[in-house]
């Protein structure tokens, strides 16, 4: 049986939200497998289990740059948040998202091996890297980039640092914007249903499935009726299909007009959108969580072995 910590159980609350023994409960259900417990709590709790799993953890920053109608969107890591706002950090973090919309290099490593000097150290950028890793003393890396050169207009959004959207388009450039914050703050995973991953969809059929099943095995035990499987499958279709509807950019109600699709505002001021790109600082990225009670722990007896 897989040992469930402290800090497994609040990595899990902090994504999810769900009560601390919820959490506990679906740990220890998934034997320590994260993504198996979220998927537990789904089914349990519903989408009050969501509703905190687009939280980051991992630090750094996004950054864009664009040059005679190339552009490139870049996100760099860092070890803490104090180091995103080091002039150091963030001019060779600019530099290389430069670096990538001038010489399209194919990955991160010959993205390292290009041409590039500062604070002293060089001639390339991953010397530049290094050699700021040993003056500001933390560790950082480029993570994910992406090139922009197809020919279609670009349109760029910022939140800070931390979120980068850029939108390919044709049409009006005041839309393709206020498309790029949209996505920003809603976080499509596809321009339309058609493209939402099949696995994400799986997933969510899944997830529909299981509900349906542990309410009619809540059923059974009321002795109230339970639904047919007609209903039943019915019920798990309406389920991903509205899942569909608000994963994909094109479906979802625009945020500066509800009373509207994204789609529907696009059509109304004869734009199109061709594809878009969003990066969240950290994504996918499981930061390191302290168990401080161990910790403590760990020093007291070793004080104690000492005395």
């Amino acid at each position: 049986m897989a040992v469930i910590t402290a800090s497994m159980v609040a990595e899990l609350r902090g994504k999810t939200d769900a009560p601390m023994m919820e959490c506990k409960r679906a740990l220890t259900e998934a034997e320590g497998d994260m993504v198996k417990a979220e998927e537990l709590l789904r089914v349990k709790l519903g989408s009050k289990a969501g509703k905190a799993a687009g939280r980051i953890t991992a630090e750094g920053v996004v950054v864009y740059s664009a040059d005679a109608g190339i552009g490139a969107l870049l996100e760099v890591n860092c070890e803490t948040d104090f180091v995103t706002k080091n002039d150091s950090f963030l001019g060779l973090a600019n530099a290389a998202a430069a670096l990538v919309a001038k010489h399209n290099p194919i990955d991160v490593a010959a993205l390292g091996a290009l041409a590039y000097t500062q604070d002293g150290f060089g001639p390339t950028l991953e010397d530049v890297r290094k050699g700021l890793i040993g003056k500001i003393g933390e560790n950082m890396s480029f993570r994910r980039f992406k090139r922009f050169a197809s020919g279609s207009k670009l349109a760029s959004y910022l939140h800070g640092t931390r979120i980068g959207v850029v939108v390919e388009f044709e049409g009006s450039e005041v839309a393709a914007k206020d498309v790029a914050m949209h996505i920003a703050a809603m976080k499509p995973v596809a321009l339309s249903s058609d493209d939402v991953p099949a696995e994400l969809v799986a997933r969510e059929r899944s997830v529909a499935a299981a509900k349906a099943a542990e309410d009619a095995a809540v059923a059974t035990a009321a002795g109230k009726p339970v639904q047919s499987a007609e209903i039943v499958a019915k019920r798990v279709e309406g389920g991903v299909q509205k899942y569909l509807k608000e994963v994909s950019l094109l479906n979802q109600a625009f945020v500066k007009n509800d009373k509207q699709t994204v789609e529907q505002m696009l059509k109304a001021t004869a734009t199109t959108v061709k594809s878009f790109t969003l990066y969240v600082v950290g994504e996918g990225i499981e930061k390191k969580v302290d168990d401080f009670a161990a910790e403590v722990a760990a020093q007291v007896a070793a004080a104690q072995q000492a005395a």
